[in-house]
């Protein structure tokens, strides 16, 4: 199943779509009634699930030209979480282009936070900064969304605990990662996130260390992997998190990106306005933004 959040005439509103499906459905035309998406991840039942999957019939069907898609988790109801240098051949672009800020001593898991006050969606432009940002760089992602507070959780328990997956390009502005070597800032300006187009859930997935992961800029393919070259795995980094803090329903994990980003290259290829960004990872979709102003 698969959980859009979009507008409708104006109205913020909330959508379900399914396998072999190509329409969407207002998940409020079936009586029930979320906030937003986050309070859905949290709260939504089995039996609501299943009625939605089997009580289609005679509900009002809409295409997706109709809506006008948002991200999926428009405010994260905190920081995203995101691990750092989690694909080997990343770690070995990232630290070619400046040891200082991106070499990995130790073998241990980096992790960061990302602000989010409000994450970019599917089809929307990502300010460019100009005169802030001289290097602006895209990372294609997988996200996982938490479904229950986890707190305490063993790596082969993590599932139990997850929701679904989603897209996210972790736009970076490098010069502002590299010069204040903390990298929250250069990580968290406005609209530096987009997440989408929806979250597919766990069930449809399947394996989620077998999916391929790619992003294009201007249709060049750049990144071009899957998620089993991931060094720290998804339950491995709940495990890990989670054996000192809560992780609350909701949660969002950025779990890194492959090599391939802009910073990669020799000449560098960051971006500039104009250039149009996908991201894509098998079973979920496409994530298209285009650099503006």
């Amino acid at each position: 199943m698969r959980f859009y959040t979009g507008k409708l005439e104006g109205t913020q509103l909330l959508f379900a779509g399914f396998e072999k499906d190509p329409f969407l459905y207002r998940i409020e035309d079936y009586g029930m009634k979320f906030s937003d998406m986050t309070e859905l991840v949290c709260t939504i039942t089995d039996e609501q699930k299943d009625r939605l999957l089997n009580e289609r019939e005679g509900k009002r069907a809409y295409a997706l030209d109709e809506i006008q898609i948002l991200p999926p988790i428009v405010r994260p109801r905190q920081d995203v979480v995101c691990l750092g240098i989690n694909y080997s051949e990343h770690a070995k672009e990232a630290s070619a282009f400046s040891k200082e800020a991106f070499t990995k001593d130790k073998p241990y898991t980096i992790y960061f936070s990302k602000r989010v006050s409000e994450a970019a969606g599917d089809k929307e432009t990502i300010p460019s900064y100009k005169g802030l940002v001289d290097s602006l760089d895209y990372e294609a992602e997988l996200g996982v969304v938490l479904g229950r507070d986890a707190k305490g959780v063993k790596a082969e328990d993590a599932e139990k605990f997850i929701f679904g997956y989603t897209i996210i390009n972790d736009f970076s502005a490098r010069n502002l990662q590299t010069r204040h070597k903390q990298w929250y800032l250069g990580k968290s300006l406005d609209k530096l996130t987009s997440i989408g187009p929806c979250i597919v859930t766990k069930d449809e997935i399947g394996n989620v260390a077998d999916l391929g992961i790619r992003s294009y800029v201007n249709g060049e393919l750049r990144q071009n992997s899957n998620t089993g070259f991931m060094i720290q795995t998804i339950g491995g980094a709940v495990e890990e998190l989670s054996e000192g803090m809560t992780l609350l329903a909701g949660t969002l994990i950025a779990t890194g990106t492959p090599a391939g980003v802009g910073m990669g290259f020799n000449p560098p290829k960051f971006l500039k306005t104009g250039d149009k960004v996908i991201c894509e990872i098998d079973k979920i979709g496409r994530l298209e933004n285009t650099i503006g102003e």
